[in-house]
């Protein structure tokens, strides 16, 4: 599977979007859009991240606008993939 469809399938169980997963688009916005993405959801969805993709996040590396869109938070974790913030 390729990261975005990863991507959106951790959406969907996180936040338990249902059949709404498969509209998000890069230019969907997240955060203050969807009322499921609450605070306590962010910090499910750091934690999913870093399961799901093996990754080490930092609460520095993170912020709003990582959650400002769909293509904001598949930016950061390809981002993130690429410049090695795997756990070690």
């Amino acid at each position: 599977m390729d990261t975005r469809h990863t991507l959106r399938e951790l959406l969907r169980q996180e936040l338990d979007l249902g059949e709404r997963a498969d509209a998000l688009a890069d230019d969907t916005p997240l955060l203050g859009a969807l009322p499921e993405l609450d605070s306590m959801a962010v910090i499910a969805v750091i934690t999913a991240l870093e399961e799901q993709f093996g990754l080490t996040l930092d609460d520095a590396d993170i912020d709003g606008s990582t959650f400002a869109t769909f293509g904001a938070l598949y930016r950061f974790v390809t981002e993130r993939l690429a410049d090695g913030s795997r756990e070690g």
